[in-house]
C-alpha cells in the first residue's frame, strides 16, 4: 500500500503562519560562497567537489521592528498573546524564564500542533514555502530520539511524490553520520532544497562518535564539520523542543549558526514567539483527530459474600438485555478456572459455576441496560467494568488483555469492509513480562496470557461469523502467536534487555541482530507494511513506544498494562496521543470525511483504573495543557481583538467590547468571575444563543468563535464509556417489502456537474466588481495617548494599556510601492478555482478606475475580487448544477456498521415501524417526531438515514445527509415514499445560507431520481422536503 496526501486548510494555517512572519523579505535563490576546501594529506587526491561554489541561506534583510510587527501581524489574526519582543521567553505558565536560557537563535518562532496533526507534514510543506517565496533552500531538522529522527526521514520519503506534484522539485535529504561526512559537501554545494536530519545526540553528547562534528578530522580534509555545516545559514527546525532544552544542547545550538529557529510541539515547556496554535481542544472540536472512549476496570468488594465476579458488559437484543459476565465454574476435574458466560434474566449462578457454593442466592433478577447493573434476588448488583472480590494484579491484566483483544475485534469486524485495518497497543513497564529470555520459548506472563484469551475470543467470534463473511476467512487465517509483536531497546532502568542492543553513539538503542532488526523495521520504519491486511500484526506491546514517539494512523485501542504512576513518570495525554491520528484505508487514504470521520475514528483506552478515574485524570492533563488560553470573557479579553469580515479585518473597539461584555451577563453566559457558564455551551450545542444586539448581529459568527476562544470546563472533549455503547442492529422491518422498495430507489450514488457557461460567469464577476469593489487607500494613523490610571494584567498583555487621546489620520494618496511581487492572476485563480484565462477576461473588462484600485491597496484589491467572484460562483453553481447517477449503490452495510447507542437513557424504545429496535436522539422535537411516526396509521416503516448516506454537492466536502426515510403505507398518502429533513421550526427557521444551497442539491438530487420512474404515478416518486413535526409531513404527502 500506499500512503496518499492531500492539502488539509489547517495544515495550510500553520504553514502561512510562518511564512508571514517574514513578509517583506526579497526572495533570493540562495547567496554563493566557495566552500571551505580543507587540507589534502601527501598521497591523496583532493576530491573536485571542493574546487566548488556553495550555497546558503540569505540574510534576513528585515529589521526586528519590521519582524516583531510581522509576528503581531500573525499573532492578532489568530487572536494569540503578543509577544513582548523577539528575544522574551517565559515558561508554559507565562513567567518569566529564571536564570540562564540559550535559544540557539535571534529569532525563535513556535508552532503549537496538538499530537495527531501532522506537524512533521506542516513543517516539510513549510520548507517548500520559504523557498518558493524567499528562496532560503539550507534546512536542519533535530531531533531529540532515534525513532523520531526515523519518523521524519520516513515522512520526506513517502510525501516527496505528493510535493513533486505540487511545487514540481523534491528535497535532496540526509540524515547525518558522522563516519559518513561526504553528503555534508553535497549538502553545501547543491543549488536545490537540502535537508539535513540529526538527532540531538550526535552533537550535545560526550562520546568520542559525537565529539567528532567538533574536531578536525584527518578524514574529512582537516576541516570540522560543524564548520562545513554553519557556513550555510540552516534554517533549524526542531522537533518536541521540549526534549532538547538541556545544557548541553542549548550551548550547541548556537554553533550551528542558524539563520532562525523553528521549535513545533504539542507541549512547549519554554515560549518563544508563539505563532501558531492547533492545541487539543481546535483539534478535536475540529475533528482533526479520533474521539476517545474509555473501559474502565474498577474492583469493588461484595459485602457478605467471596463469589467472584467481572461483569464485562450488557449487549441489547431483540428480546432482553443479555450480560457477558466472568465467574468461576468448577470442572469435572475439580479444578476451578475463571470464564466469560452470558447470562440472561432469571439464571442460576450456582448452576451456571456447576455447583460452587458462594453463588448461592445469586439469581438475575434483572438486566438493566441504561444503567448497565446486574441485580441478584439476594439484593447484591454488580456495575459494568467492576470486578468483585478476589482480583489479584494478574487477574487484573488478564481482564485487561481480554478486554484489549474484544475491543479490537469489535472494531475490526465492523471496519474491514472499509479496508481499514486496526491495531491494538499495549504500554508494559517491564519487559520480562512479555520477553522473558530465560524461557525456551521467550514468552513472558502477558504474551502466554495474550494467546490463550486471544484463541478463545476468535473461536467465539468465528461461531457467530456466517460463512459468506470475507471477515471470517481474515481472520480465521490468523494464528495467535504470529499477530504480537514487541519492540524494546533499553529498559527503564537504562539496563540493556538484549545483548545485541547497541547503547552508547549516534544509533545508541537500535538493535543489531536480525529478529529485533525486522521488528524494530516493521513497528517504526515500515508503517505502510503494518497497516496492510496481508500483514499479520496488529498488536504491539511496547514500553519504549512512549519514549520513542512511535505512532501510527491506525491505532484503535491502547491497553495500560502498568500501575497508574502519572505524577512521576508520563501524564495520560501522553500516552493516549499515541493512537489520536485520523486512520486510513487499504489506499493509503485518511478516514476524515466530516459526516463519518468520529463514528469510523474511535480511539479506546483500556485503562489501569475506574473510568471515572481515568477521565478526570486525563482531562486535567488537557486542562492544564491549554493554560494558556484566557479564562476570562470581560471587556479587557475583547477589546483589540480582529475579526474577519467580508469587508476585511475589523479591530473590536472599546464600544463592541463593551457590548459583548453585556450580552454574556445579560444572558447569564458568564458568572461573578466573568468565565464562561455552562449554560453558554448548551444553549450554544442546542443552537438557542441569544440574539446578540443589533450593532453586533452582522458579526455573529466571529463574535461567538472568540467566546469560544475562552476556556471553560464545559468545552472539554466528550471523553465517552466504551461500555455504555451497544449495537443497534437490524430487524424485520428492513426486510419488508415496502422499504425494500424505498431503499432500491434512493441508495443509488451520483456525481454533479455544473455546466455554467464561462462567458456568463465572467460577465456577472465583472458587473459584481465594478459596482461593489472598494478599497481603503493606505492611511498613516498619528495617536496621542496616555497610560491609564489603573491597569489588568489582561489589558498588558493585549497591549490596550495607553487610553488615546487624540488621533490624525493621513491618506497616502500615491501608488504603494512595494518591494513583494504580486501575482494577481495567479492568487485570483488559486482563490478561487478558476483559470487563469476566466480571471484573465474578469480583469480585462472590469472599468481602468476599478483596476486602478489594485495599486492603491494591492493586498484588499486580491481578497475584495476574490470574494466577489466566488460569490457570483456559488449562485452560479446552485443554478446550473444537474446529477449524474452511476452504476455503484449504497451497500446495505451501511445500516449496519457503526450502529451504535452509546448513551441508552436517550433512546426511544420498543418501537414497531423503524427498522431498528431503538432510535437515539437528543431532541425533543426529534423524539415527538419518533413516537408520532410509530404510533401513525399511515406509516408503513421508516429508518433514520446513517450519517454515511451522502449527497454529493459542491458545496464543502462533507455533503448532504437526509434525515429520514419513510415509506407510507399504499392508498393512505399521494407521496407513498418520502425523505424527510426535520427542523425545530419552519416559522422561525434560521438556515444557514451553505445548508439552504445544500438543501436545494438535495431537492435537484432527487428530481434526478425521479427520471427513473417509467410510471407516472406519483406514489412510484419519491418525493423530499424539510418538515418541522409529523403534522406537516402529512400536509406535505397529501393525506388521502
Amino acid at each position: 500500500m500506499k500512503l496518499n496526501f492531500k492539502p488539509l486548510e489547517y495544515q495550510q494555517k500553520s504553514v502561512q503562519s510562518v511564512i508571514d512572519c517574514f513578509n517583506g523579505q526579497p526572495n533570493s535563490k540562495g547567496i554563493q560562497y566557495r566552500i571551505d576546501p580543507g587540507l589534502v594529506k601527501k598521497g591523496r587526491t583532493q576530491s573536485v567537489n571542493f574546487d566548488e561554489e556553495g550555497f546558503k541561506n540569505a540574510a534576513i534583510q528585515l529589521s526586528e521592528d519590521q519582524l516583531l510587527e510581522n509576528i503581531h501581524d500573525v499573532q492578532k489574526a489568530q487572536n494569540l498573546p503578543l509577544s513582548n519582543g523577539l528575544k522574551y521567553f517565559t515558561d508554559d505558565k507565562g513567567a518569566k524564564l529564571k536564570g540562564v536560557y540559550k535559544p540557539g537563535a535571534d529569532i525563535n518562532l513556535d508552532i503549537e500542533m496538538e499530537t495527531g496533526t501532522g506537524k512533521t507534514y506542516c513543517y516539510i510543506k513549510t520548507i517548500f514555502e520559504l523557498n518558493k517565496q524567499y528562496g532560503w533552500s539550507k534546512f536542519i531538522i533535530t531531533v531529540p530520539t532515534i525513532a523520531i529522527r526515523e519518523g521524519a526521514h520516513k515522512s520526506l520519503e513517502v510525501t516527496a511524490e505528493h510535493f513533486n506534484q505540487i511545487y514540481n522539485k523534491k528535497i535532496r535529504f540526509f540524515t547525518y553520520n558522522s563516519k559518513d561526512l561526504h553528503k555534508i559537501e553535497s549538502f553545501s554545494s547543491d543549488s536545490g532544497i537540502n535537508v539535513m536530519i540529526i538527532n540531538i545526540q550526535a552533537f550535545n553528547a560526550t562520546g568520542a562518535d559525537n565529539r567528532r562534528i567538533y574536531e578536525e578530522l584527518d578524514d574529512f580534509q582537516s576541516r570540522r564539520p560543524i564548520d562545513v555545516i554553519s557556513a550555510n545559514r540552516p534554517i533549524l527546525i526542531l522537533d518536541e523542543p521540549q526534549k532538547m532544552e538541556g545544557k548541553a544542547t542549548q550551548e550547541s545550538l548556537p554553533r550551528f549558526n542558524p539563520l532562525f529557529i523553528l521549535r513545533y510541539s504539542a507541549t512547549h515547556k519554554t515560549v518563544h514567539n508563539k505563532i501558531h496554535r492547533l492545541d487539543a481542544l481546535d483539534a478535536y472540536n475540529q475533528k482533526l483527530v479520533k474521539r476517545i472512549s474509555v473501559r474502565g476496570i474498577k474492583t469493588n468488594g461484595l459485602a457478605g459474600t467471596n463469589a467472584y465476579l467481572y461483569l464485562e458488559q450488557i449487549e441489547i437484543s431483540k428480546k432482553a438485555p443479555v450480560a457477558r459476565l466472568e465467574i468461576e465454574q468448577k470442572l469435572k476435574s475439580g479444578n476451578i478456572v475463571r470464564k466469560i458466560i452470558k447470562v440472561h434474566k432469571g439464571d442460576r449462578l450456582i448452576d451456571l459455576s456447576n455447583g460452587l457454593a458462594e453463588y448461592e442466592g445469586f439469581v438475575v433478577s434483572e438486566i438493566n441496560a441504561v444503567t448497565d447493573t446486574i441485580d441478584f434476588l439476594n439484593g447484591k448488583s454488580i456495575q459494568v467494568g467492576v470486578a468483585s472480590n478476589d482480583i489479584t494484579e494478574e487477574a487484573m491484566r488478564r481482564i485487561q488483555i481480554r478486554d484489549t483483544i474484544k475491543t479490537h475485534l469489535d472494531k475490526e469486524r465492523r471496519l474491514f469492509a472499509k479496508g481499514i485495518k486496526v491495531l491494538s497497543l499495549f504500554f508494559i513497564d517491564s519487559v520480562v513480562k512479555y520477553r522473558d529470555y530465560s524461557q525456551k520459548d521467550e514468552k513472558g506472563e502477558y504474551a502466554r496470557a495474550f494467546e490463550e484469551e486471544y484463541e478463545i475470543l476468535k473461536l467465539e467470534f468465528l461461531s457467530e461469523l456466517p460463512e459468506s463473511d470475507p471477515y471470517k476467512k481474515y481472520l480465521a487465517n490468523i494464528s495467535s502467536n504470529n499477530t504480537h509483536e514487541g519492540y524494546f531497546a533499553i529498559d527503564k532502568n537504562r539496563k540493556q534487555v538484549d545483548p545485541k542492543v547497541k547503547t552508547r553513539g549516534e544509533e545508541r538503542g537500535l538493535a543489531n541482530d536480525e529478529g529485533a532488526t525486522a521488528a524494530y523495521d516493521l513497528i517504526l520504519k515500515n508503517k505502510e507494511q503494518l497497516l496492510s491486511f496481508s500483514e499479520p500484526k496488529r498488536f504491539i506491546f511496547s514500553h519504549s513506544a512512549l519514549r520513542e514517539g512511535w505512532d501510527n494512523p491506525n491505532v484503535f485501542v491502547i491497553c495500560m498494562l502498568k500501575h497508574a504512576d502519572y505524577d512521576n513518570v508520563v501524564s495520560r495525554r501522553q500516552e493516549v496521543g499515541r493512537g489520536l491520528r485520523i486512520a486510513v484505508n487499504q489506499n493509503g487514504e485518511r478516514q476524515d470525511h466530516p459526516a463519518t470521520v468520529h463514528e469510523t475514528n474511535i480511539l479506546t483506552v483500556v485503562a489501569n483504573e475506574s473510568f471515572g478515574d481515568f477521565v478526570k485524570g486525563l482531562q486535567s492533563d488537557i486542562a492544564e495543557s491549554l493554560s494558556a488560553r484566557p479564562k476570562k470573557a470581560d471587556k479587557s479579553y475583547f477589546v483589540n481583538k480582529v475579526i474577519k469580515t467580508d469587508d476585511g479585518d475589523l479591530v473590536i473597539s472599546d464600544d463592541m467590547a463593551k457590548a459583548i461584555e453585556r450580552y454574556l451577563i445579560k444572558n447569564d453566559y458568564t458568572d461573578d468571575n466573568d468565565e464562561i457558564t455552562d449554560l453558554y455551551h448548551k444553549e450554544l450545542k442546542a443552537g438557542e444563543l441569544g440574539k446578540l444586539p443589533e450593532s453586533l448581529a452582522p458579526f455573529t459568527d466571529q463574535v461567538i468563535e472568540l467566546i469560544n476562544g475562552v476556556f471553560s470546563q464545559a468545552q472539554m472533549p466528550e471523553i465517552t464509556d466504551d461500555r455504555k455503547p451497544k449495537s443497534n442492529v437490524l430487524n424485520a422491518n428492513f426486510d419488508k417489502k415496502s422499504f425494500q422498495k424505498l431503499w432500491s430507489k434512493i441508495n443509488r450514488k451520483a456525481v454533479y456537474q455544473v455546466n455554467f457557461d464561462s462567458s456568463e460567469l465572467v460577465k456577472n464577476s465583472v458587473d459584481a466588481i465594478n459596482q461593489n469593489l472598494f478599497v481603503t487607500p493606505l492611511q498613516y494613523t498619528i495617536e496621542v495617548g496616555d497610560q491609564k490610571e489603573q491597569l489588568s494584567e489582561n489589558e498588558l498583555k493585549q497591549g490596550s494599556s495607553f487610553e488615546v487621546r487624540e488621533t490624525d489620520r493621513q491618506l497616502h494618496k500615491t501608488t504603494v510601492q512595494s518591494s513583494v511581487p504580486y501575482d494577481l492572476l495567479g492568487e485570483i485563480s488559486e482563490d478561487t478555482k478558476l483559470t487563469r484565462k476566466t480571471i484573465c477576461e474578469i480583469l480585462q473588462a472590469i472599468t481602468p478606475e476599478k483596476f486602478g484600485l489594485f495599486k492603491v491597496n494591492p493586498e484588499q484589491f486580491i481578497s475584495e475580487a476574490t470574494r466577489l467572484i466566488n460569490e457570483e460562483k456559488a449562485t452560479a453553481t446552485i443554478q446550473h448544477l444537474s446529477y449524474d447517477l452511476i452504476d455503484e449503490t449504497y451497500d446495505t452495510d451501511i445500516l449496519t456498521q457503526n450502529q451504535v447507542i452509546n448513551d441508552f437513557s436517550k433512546v426511544v424504545d420498543n418501537l414497531k415501524k423503524h427498522v431498528y429496535d431503538f432510535a437515539s436522539t437528543d431532541s425533543k422535537v426529534e423524539r415527538k417526531f419518533i413516537e408520532e411516526m410509530d404510533t401513525s396509521n399511515e406509516i408503513e416503516v421508516y429508518a433514520k438515514l446513517p450519517r454515511g448516506f451522502t449527497i454529493p454537492t459542491p458545496l464543502g466536502t462533507e455533503g448532504y445527509n437526509p434525515d429520514w426515510a419513510i415509506a407510507f403505507k399504499d392508498g393512505a398518502v399521494k407521496h407513498v415514499l418520502f425523505i424527510a429533513e426535520t427542523k425545530g421550526s419552519m416559522s422561525t427557521m434560521q438556515l444557514k445560507k451553505i445548508e439552504e444551497a445544500k438543501i436545494e442539491c438535495a431537492k435537484k438530487f432527487f428530481k434526478r431520481l425521479e427520471l427513473e420512474v417509467d410510471s407516472d404515478d406519483e406514489a412510484e416518486k419519491v418525493k423530499f422536503n424539510m418538515v418541522a413535526s409529523y403534522g406537516d409531513l402529512l400536509k406535505v404527502v397529501g393525506q388521502n
